[in-house]
């Protein structure tokens, strides 16, 4: 009889995928030409893609022309000279054309799809920094932000990069306590002023950080401010170490672009 129920319910789901197919076609998430199934990318704007491949910087996840630019430790000179607060960065895109506009649908639109896409990308680049027992735990955005919003981005990819790769979530970790502003134009400095302050730890939840790897997840790194706080607060709660994942990252930036570390 349960045999008969699973059968019954699966027969179900399966029709109602196949009503939904015909309201509405699967289209490309970004251009919406016709595509096989829903949550794809025609073959025209996936080729527009550029995924982060080797080499890359293993520490700023930005893709060098050559392994010669990279250092003997997979490090830019850049991140040779002065290391970001976190230890390893991995980007699934380059933050440009389709990546760009995939991640800002995702982040300003209501495109909640578009992670289905990103997560696994950011697995496949992801994979030697989503190690085993690792915590994964999103970038926050402050509550008024969320509840104009309704949803934090980075919060919903990391929870598909968790499930895709087997491991814990908890979205609740970090707190952003102070609204802060778009940081790309400030300074250096002044985006520490910025986001020193911003972020806090949620005291509950310094037992599950508490010697563990912390795979940190965000949409995109571009000045590394907002990452470096969010790394020292869980360093300073006791995690063994800090990654961070991310769905797009800017290309090609001066060193004094990302907040470092001296």
């Amino acid at each position: 009889m349960f045999a008969l129920a699973v059968r019954a319910m699966a027969r179900v789901g399966s029709l109602g995928r196949l009503a939904l197919g015909v309201l509405y076609p699967p289209a490309c998430l970004h251009c919406g030409a016709d595509v096989a199934r829903h949550g794809l990318l025609c073959a025209a704007c996936f080729g527009r893609l550029q995924a982060v491949v080797a080499p890359f910087c293993k520490v700023c996840a930005v893709p060098q022309v050559s392994s010669a630019m990279l250092g003997p430790a997979g490090l830019c000179s850049a991140c040779e000279r002065h290391h970001p607060a976190w230890g390893q960065a991995r980007a699934a895109f380059v933050y440009e054309s389709v990546a760009r506009e995939l991640i800002l649908k995702l982040k300003y639109a209501d495109q909640i799809d578009n992670a289905a896409f990103l997560a696994p990308q950011m697995v496949r680049i992801g994979q030697d920094v989503l190690v085993s027992n690792a915590l994964v735990v999103p970038v926050p955005v402050h509550r008024w932000r969320l509840f104009r919003r309704r949803y934090n981005q980075a919060a919903v990819l990391a929870h598909g990069v968790a499930k895709l790769s087997g491991l814990p979530c908890q979205p609740d970790v970090l707190v952003r306590v102070r609204r802060t502003v778009p940081l790309a134009s400030f300074s250096r400095q002044a985006r520490w002023d910025e986001v020193a302050q911003a972020i806090t730890l949620r005291p509950s939840r310094q037992g599950l950080v508490h010697g563990r790897d912390v795979v940190l997840v965000d949409d995109v790194l571009t000045t590394g401010a907002t990452a470096a706080a969010c790394t020292r607060v869980l360093l300073n709660a006791g995690a063994r170490s800090v990654s961070l994942l991310v769905a797009g990252v800017v290309p090609a930036r001066a060193e004094s672009d990302l907040d470092r570390v001296d």
